[in-house]
């Protein structure tokens, strides 16, 4: 019990000393939608902490390119069906790794300063 007292404690402040950063992975999202249903499908990914990268408008359908942390992308498909009448495609694919926002770091590892 003691040791694990000290090891947080010795963790705590090397965590101020070497500013570590807890990453997350982002995904390269290509969705595939009709053309109504835009407005809808890009304020979900914003919600999803998302980021539109691209937009492809043809006649009738539109084709985004966008960034997501993929922790945010669990059950998305489900969530796009749902948007589009079950009409939404998308593939995900790993992009790179990013940090995790500040106010996110505090309510994953409970760290109250």
């Amino acid at each position: 019990m003691a040791f694990s007292l000290v090891a947080k404690q010795a963790v705590k402040k090397l965590k101020e000393i070497a500013c570590i950063q807890l990453l997350e992975p982002i995904m390269k999202i290509d969705i595939n939608i009709p053309s109504e249903h835009i407005g809808s499908v890009i304020g979900d990914l914003n919600r999803r902490r998302g980021q539109v990268i691209e937009q492809n408008n043809e006649p009738q359908r539109a084709v985004l390119k966008a960034q997501a942390p993929l922790a945010e992308m669990f059950g998305y498909i489900g969530c796009l069906r749902a948007l589009t009448a079950g009409r939404g495609q998308f593939t995900m694919s790993f992009s790179h790794y990013e940090a995790v926002p500040k106010m996110l770091v505090t309510n994953i590892i409970g760290d109250k300063k």
